[in-house]
C-alpha cells in the first residue's frame, strides 16, 4: 500500500490485522509503535496486545497481535498471520535503513503482508518483489502552500516543526509570549510525555504543537497548517537541505481526513533573519505529489557468521548480490565493533562463535544518549566487562537506575536522565543480560515515568502556563524586583525559570534565554550577578584561604602576601599575580583560585565604580579629544586635580554637561569627583598603593595640616579642608555677592562666617582659603560716635584667578602702527589703505618701541583705552603747540 500522507494506510493496516487471528506491525518509531497499541488495546483488549520496542516490553501470556519498532519485530515475521511494515521508504535511510530493507525482503504473514509507504517506493518494490500487489491511494484532503508567515500570525492548530532541541524551545518560548502557549514533541521523549503534551494539544488547552521531523512519521494530530521553522537538517554527515519527499512527509500532517491542510514557513526564520521559502519545484512536488523515485535501498548481511570478530566484521561488510541493494553506510554499531576489536584487553577470550555473538549484542546496544562513537564505545566496553563471565549485578543496575531517577533539574536535565534511562530499559530488557531482570525492567519503567512526569511538568511550566504575575506584568519595569538564584549545580535562575549558568565564575546564558520576552530575566541576572558571584568567591576564598583584605597594592591574608596587585588595563583593573608560596597548587586548583580572587577583587573594587565610569567615558567618542583629556587626567590624579591642571579653557562649554552626568564638579580651584572624597574609595585608593598621599580615614570637613598633603584636602592657612567642602563655602560667597550686587548694587559684599565656623576652620584658615579663591576681606567700618549695635558685616571684593583661562589664552599680538601719510585721518578710512612696500615691510610684532608694545600678562601702560586724547590728523606742522611746546615758549619769553 503505497501513496502520500493522509491516505489511510496505517488505519487499513490496524483494520486488517484485527480481522486476523494474530498480527504484527513494525514501525519506524516507538511513540508511533505506543500510538498504534493503545488503538490496538481498544479493540482486542490488553490481554491479547504485546509492545515490543529496545526499551519497553509489555507481552501478556497470551497475547496475539504484536506492536513493535522495525528492529524489535521478527525478521520472518515470527509465523504469524499477518504482518505489516509501516514507512517501508526508510529503507533508503543512512542509519537505519538495512534493518527496513531486511523486513521488506524477509518478513512475512501467513496469510498477508503489507509494506505500507510513500509512492517513491514503487520501484524498488516491483525490482526486488516482482510478484507483490501495488495499491495506490489517493489523499483524503487537498494540501496546499499557504506561504510565509510571521510566528505571531500563525493560524490556530498549528504545526510548527524546528530541527534541534534548541530551536524547538525557542519557538515554543516565543509562542507562549505571542499565543499563550504550545505542547512540544520530540522523539527524544518518552512515550508518556509526548503523549500527555499530545493531549495538550488535541484538547484545545493550546493551540499549537512544535515538534521535530519525528512528526511526519504518522504521529495523527488535528493539524491545519504545518510551517517550517527550517529547510534544512543535519542527517549524520553534513547539514543539508531536505528533499521534497521529506518535506511532503512532514507537510502531509497537515488536513486530516478531509480537512484540507497548508503548509508555509515561519518568516524570519532563515539564517540571520533572511527569508524562510520553498521553490516553486519543491512546491509543485509537494502539492501535487510527485516526487524522484527511490533508485536503491541500502543493505547490510542480516545473518553474519560468529566463527570469530574477523569473519563477522567481514560479514557485515559483504557486498549485496541483489541489483537495486546497495552496501549500507557504517553504522554506529558496526564502527563500535570495530574500534573495541582493535583493543586486545577488550576482546582477550572472545573466540567461541557463543562469545563473538554475545559481544556483538552488547555492540549493538542504540547510542540513545547521542554521544558519539567515542563516548558510545566507552560505554558498551565498560558493559562489557560486567558482562564478560555471567551477567550485570542487580546492585549495580539498581544504583544506576536510582541515579537516573533523580526529577530534579531543568529540561536539559531531565530530557539528559531520559535519554540516559533509556540505555538501562534497553539492557534490562534483554534475556541474559541482568540478574533480576523482571525486577530491574519495572525500576527503569518506574524511573522513566517518574522522569516523564517531571519533564512534562516543566515543559508545561514553561511552555503552556502563563508567567508569573510580576515576570508578566514587569515587562519593561525594574529588572531589580524579580528574584534571582544560584542554584546550588551552577544554574542561575530567574522567578524559578533557568536562564543560564555558571562555568567557573563565568556566566553562559542558555540558547533558548535569547528571545525578546526574556530581556527582563536577563537584565535581572545582570543587575544581581556581581552579588551572586561575590558569594560564590567569599565562599571557595574562606574555605581556602580565609579572611582577606588589600594593603600596600597587595591581597594579603593576616601578614601572608597571597597576590600582588599589578598595573593593568586600567587603574580600577588592577592585574593578579599569586605568590610564589601558591604557585605549588595544581594548576586546575591555582586557576580556580586565581579566578574567584578576580571575583572577590572585583567586589572589593565597587567603590570605585565612579573611577571606573570616567575610564569608560574616556572612551566613548561622543566625549571629544579635550573632555576625554580632563578624564584621563582625573583618573590619573585619582579623582582630584587643580583647576589651572584641568585645562577647562579648551573644554567647550556644551561638554559641560556630559561632565556633570558623570558625577564630575567644576569648581573655584579644582575639578574634582565628590564621590570619591567618601572614606571606602580613599582608603581604598591608598590600600591599592595608586595614592600614596595620607588618608583621613573618616574625611571629615576640617583637619589639621601637616606636612604631606591629605587626599582629598585642600590646604587653608593651618588647616586643610576637604574640596567640596570648600567649594560650598565659595560658592555660598559667590551667591552673596550676586545678591549684594542685584540688591544694592554695592562692590562690597558680607560673607557669612557662620557657616566655615560650624565646618570647624578658624577664622585665619578661612581667610587664607578664601584668598586662593580671589575673595579680600575689606576693611572694618568704624562706628560713628553715638551708634551703637552691632558692627557692620566686612564687606568682601572678589577678583576672579582665572589661572586656567590665563594660560590658555593666547598673547595679543602687539599693534602695528599706521603706515605715515599726509591724508587727514578722516580720508584715510574712507579710502583705500595704502599698500606698503614689501621691502620696507617689518617681520609682525617688531619695529614698535618698547613704549609701544604691550607688557606681559594682558596689562596696559599708561591711561586706559578711553582716557586717551584722540589723535589729531593733522600734520606736525599744522598743529597747535600744546603741553611741552607752550612750557618752551615761556622759556624763550623769560630769557
Amino acid at each position: 500500500m503505497l501513496g502520500p500522507t493522509n491516505t489511510g494506510k496505517t488505519h487499513l493496516a490496524i483494520e486488517r490485522m484485527c480481522g486476523h487471528a494474530s498480527g504484527a506491525i513494525g514501525f519506524p518509531l516507538r511513540l508511533l509503535a505506543r500510538e498504534v497499541y493503545d488503538k490496538v488495546c481498544a479493540i482486542k483488549g490488553e490481554a491479547a496486545c504485546a509492545l515490543i520496542t529496545g526499551e519497553e516490553r509489555i507481552e501478556p501470556p497470551n497475547a496475539r497481535y504484536f506492536l513493535c519498532t522495525a528492529e524489535a519485530m521478527p525478521p520472518d515475521g515470527g509465523g504469524r498471520a499477518f504482518v505489516a511494515l509501516d514507512e517501508a521508504q526508510l529503507a533508503a535511510g543512512r542509519e537505519r535503513g538495512h534493518i527496513f530493507t531486511d523486513r521488506l525482503l524477509h518478513a512475512r504473514g501467513r496469510d498477508e503482508t503489507m509494506l505500507l509507504g510513500s509512492a517513491t517506493l514503487e520501484p524498488m518494490v516491483r525490482k526486488l518483489l516482482p510478484r507483490a500487489q501495488i495499491e495506490g491511494r489517493p489523499r483524503f484532503s487537498t494540501l496546499s502552500h499557504a506561504g510565509a508567515c510571521k510566528l505571531s500570525r500563525l493560524p490556530p492548530r498549528s504545526a510548527i516543526v524546528a530541527f534541534s532541541v534548541e530551536q524547538v524551545y525557542q519557538v515554543a518560548e516565543l509562542l507562549r509570549r505571542f499565543r499563550g502557549g504550545a505542547a512540544v514533541v520530540m522523539g527524544a521523549l518518552s512515550p508518556q510525555t509526548r503523549n500527555r503534551q499530545v493531549e495538550l494539544f488535541q484538547s484545545g488547552e493550546v493551540d499549537y504543537i512544535v515538534a521535530t521531523d519525528a512528526i511526519g512519521m504518522g504521529l495523527n494530530l488535528d493539524v491545519h497548517h504545518v510551517a517550517f521553522a527550517g529547510l534544512s537538517k543535519f542527517d549524520g554527515v553534513r547539514q543539508r537541505r531536505l528533499t521534497p519527499a521529506e518535506m511532503a512527509q512532514i507537510a502531509g500532517r497537515a488536513g486530516r481526513h478531509q480537512t484540507d491542510g497548508t503548509f508555509g514557513t515561519v518568516s524570519g526564520a532563515g539564517r540571520g533573519g533572511a527569508p524562510l521559502e520553498f521553490t516553486e519545484e519543491e512546491v509543485y512536488a509537494i502539492e501535487q505529489h510527485r516526487f524522484a523515485p527511490l533508485t536503491h535501498l541500502f543493505w547490510r548481511n542480516p545473518a553474519p557468521r560468529f566463527d570469530s570478530l574477523e569473519r563477522l566484521v567481514a560479514d557485515l561488510e559483504a557486498r549485496p548480490q541483489r541489483d537495486g541493494l546497495v552496501p549500507a553506510p557504517e553504522a554506529i554499531d558496526l564502527t563500535v565493533l570495530k574500534r573495541l576489536a582493535e583493543q586486545p584487553e577488550i576482546v582477550d577470550g572472545v573466540t567461541t562463535p557463543g562469545q563473538v555473538q554475545r559481544f556483538w549484542e552488547v555492540c549493538q546496544l542504540p547510542d540513545f544518549r547521542q554521544l558519539g562513537a567515542d563516548n558510545h564505545a566507552r560505554f558498551v566496553a565498560r558493559l562489557w566487562e560486567d558482562m564478560r563471565h555471567g551477567h550485570i549485578g542487580a546492585d549495580y543496575v539498581s544504583a544506576r537506575v536510582a541515579e537516573l531517577g533523580n526529577t530534579s533539574g531543568d529540561i536539559d536535565t531531565l530530557q539528559g536522565r531520559l535519554l540516559a534511562i533509556r540505555s538501562w530499559a534497553y539492557i534490562c530488557q534483554r534475556p541474559d543480560w541482568v540478574l533480576a531482570r523482571d525486577e530491574m525492567a519495572a525500576r527503569a519503567r518506574a524511573a522513566e515515568a517518574r522522569l516523564s512526569d517531571a519533564l512534562h511538568q516543566k515543559l508545561t511550566e514553561r511552555f503552556v502556563n502563563r508567567r508569573t504575575a510580576v515576570l508578566m506584568k514587569g515587562m519593561g519595569k525594574d529588572a531589580g524586583l524579580l528574584r534571582v538564584n544560584l542554584e546550588q549545580d551552577g544554574r542561575v535562575t530567574v522567578e524559578g525559570q533557568a536562564i543560564g549558568h555558571l562555568e567557573g565564575f563565568r556566566f553562559v546564558v542558555d540558547a533558548d534565554a535569547s528571545q525578546e520576552d526574556r530581556k527582563l530575566m536577563l537584565a535581572a541576572a545582570e543587575k544581581h550577578m556581581p552579588a551572586l558571584l561575590a558569594i560564590k568567591a567569599n565562599s571557595l576564598i574562606a574555605d581556602a584561604l580565609g579572611e582577606l583584605t588589600i594593603a600596600d597594592g597587595a591581597v594579603m591574608r593576616g601578614e601572608q602576601k597571597v597576590a600582588t596587585l599589578e598595573k593593568g588595563k586600567s587603574v580600577t583593573a588592577p592585574r593578579i599575580v599569586m605568590a610564589k608560596e601558591l604557585g605549588q597548587l595544581d594548576p586546575a586548583a591555582l586557576a580556580r583560585m586565581t579566578e574567584a580572587l578576580a571575583v572577590w577583587l572585583e567586589a572589593q573594587l565597587a567603590p570605585l565604580a565612579p573611577l571606573k565610569a570616567l575610564e569608560e567615558a574616556a572612551e566613548d567618542p561622543e566625549a571629544g579629544s579635550e573632555v576625554r583629556a580632563l578624564l584621563l587626567t582625573l583618573v590619573a590624579r585619582n579623582g582630584t586635580v587643580k583647576r589651572e591642571d584641568a585645562g577647562l579653557a579648551h573644554v567647550p562649554k556644551e561638554k559641560r554637561p556630559f561632565l556633570r552626568k558623570l558625577g564630575v564638579s567644576i569648581g573655584s580651584l579644582d575639578v574634582y569627583v565628590p564621590a570619591l572624597l567618601k572614606p571606602a574609595p580613599r582608603l581604598l585608593l591608598h590600600a591599592l598603593a595608586l595614592d600614596r598621599r595620607d588618608v583621613q580615614p573618616g574625611m571629615v570637613a576640617v583637619i589639621e595640616a601637616s606636612e604631606r598633603p591629605h587626599a582629598g584636602y585642600r590646604r587653608a592657612g593651618t588647616q586643610a579642608i576637604r574640596l567640596d567642602m570648600a567649594e560650598r563655602l565659595f560658592r555660598a560667597a559667590h551667591e552673596s555677592r550676586a545678591k549684594s550686587a542685584r540688591d544694592t548694587g554695592a562692590k562690597g559684599f558680607p560673607v557669612d562666617l557662620a557657616l566655615p565656623t560650624s565646618m570647624g576652620l578658624s577664622p585665619d584658615s578661612f581667610r587664607s582659603l578664601m584668598k586662593d579663591a580671589g575673595f579680600r576681606p575689606g576693611q572694618a567700618e568704624e562706628m560713628p560716635e553715638g551708634v551703637y549695635g552691632p558692627p557692620r558685616p566686612l564687606p568682601w571684593t572678589w577678583r576672579a584667578p582665572r589661572k586656567d583661562s590665563a594660560q590658555a589664552r593666547p598673547a595679543r599680538p602687539p599693534r602695528r602702527e599706521r603706515p605715515k601719510t599726509d591724508k587727514p585721518r578722516g580720508e584715510q578710512s574712507t579710502g583705500e589703505k595704502p599698500r606698503q612696500p614689501r621691502g620696507d615691510r617689518k617681520p609682525h610684532g617688531k619695529g614698535k618701541s618698547q613704549s609701544d608694545a604691550k607688557p606681559q600678562g594682558g596689562e596696559r601702560r599708561g591711561p586706559p583705552p578711553e582716557r586717551r586724547e584722540p589723535r589729531d590728523p593733522r600734520p606736525p606742522a599744522y598743529r597747535p603747540a600744546t603741553g611741552k611746546a607752550l612750557a618752551g615758549l615761556a622759556d624763550l619769553f623769560k630769557r
